[in-house]
């Protein structure tokens, strides 16, 4: 049975930048095999209008100040840019950091920050994942070197376009978030190189049995792909403990406990709690997990998941 893998998704909100980057600089110190941030520009817990940072700036300026850690967002909304300036842009992270950028892509879904902006937001969910279906498609393309020409009546004009330079990577890996049975799975079958989803062990063995009947059905190896599980997780001695700092992180995101209210992505409890919770999930065949860290970024418990829970995973046999 392989390692596990640990992400962090470091909240853009209700931040100041030093705290920021130093979670980010103390999960590379740490072995986190990937730090990420979301791709929002109105906070998307609590009230919208907190502080947040922007995506690709900030992953640009992680890329400069780590050294070993991937970088990724979690994931880009495909709506926020033209998916040929998208790929210059991680192309560019991935030139800075020395070859450790990730694409993560998604359809977008809050329509608030589209409407401040003046983002289109398109007809509904469906269209959206028609768009990010070939924005994937040309994205792919573009980071293996190729030149990409839209079809007519598509949603992008692309006119023999290439990227130069091409990404430090031979094979620059795209992730693809969310689990919609019929569109979104099916573009996970086709392009992604990791999955991430969210929801109960049963939920995602579910969900991956579909996705491997969609890559039956495009003639891809399913073990190509990564599968990697979001959770929010926090760690203390005892689980009123992080109960206590999991309402505090809450509060100082102007988030109502009813707003999360039966939110099954929120680990709490003790090491051994969380150790018991991930080792669910590998018995499904999910091995990667990225836990959302809150400001004040909580580094007991990222000390603690990388340090204690994960050799207990690893050491608890799970059968094939």
């Amino acid at each position: 049975m392989s390692n596990i893998k640990l992400g962090v998704n470091l909240w853009s909100q209700a931040s100041d930048w030093p705290a920021f980057l130093a979670a980010a600089q103390h999960a590379d110190r740490l072995g986190y095999e990937h730090v990420w941030t979301w791709d929002h520009v109105y906070a998307i817990f609590g009230d919208p209008y907190q502080p947040i940072f922007e995506g690709y700036t900030a992953l640009a300026a992680l890329a400069q100040a780590t050294e070993r850690v991937r970088l990724g967002l979690f994931v880009g909304a495909n709506t926020f840019r033209n998916p040929g300036l998208a790929t210059k842009c991680v192309t560019t992270i991935d030139h800075i950091s020395g070859g450790r950028a990730i694409m993560g892509l998604g359809a977008a879904w809050f329509e608030t920050e589209h409407r401040a902006f003046g983002i289109e937001f398109g007809a509904g969910f469906g269209e959206r994942l028609d768009w990010l279906a070939e924005s994937v498609a040309a994205v792919r393309t573009l980071l293996d070197g190729g030149e990409v020409s839209s079809p007519e009546n598509g949603r992008y004009a692309f006119d023999h376009l290439r990227i130069t330079p091409p990404p430090v990577q031979q094979h620059l890996p795209i992730m693809i978030g969310g689990a919609g049975e019929r569109k979104t799975l099916r573009i996970v079958a086709q392009y992604a190189d990791m999955w991430n989803a969210f929801g109960t062990p049963e939920t995602l063995a579910h969900k991956d049995d579909v996705l491997r009947a969609h890559c039956a059905a495009v003639g891809r190896d399913p073990s190509e792909i990564e599968r990697t599980v979001g959770c929010k997780i926090t760690i203390r001695q005892t689980e009123a403990e992080a109960e206590a700092v999991r309402r505090a992180l809450l509060a100082h995101n102007q988030t109502p406990l009813a707003q999360v209210e039966g939110d099954v992505t929120f680990w709490t409890g003790t090491a051994e709690q969380i150790a018991e919770k991930m080792i669910g999930y590998r018995k499904i065949g999910f091995h990667t997990f990225i836990t959302e860290l809150a400001a004040p970024y909580d580094l007991e418990t990222l000390e603690t998941l990388v340090n204690v829970v994960k050799p207990m995973v690893e050491d608890t046999p799970v059968p094939a």
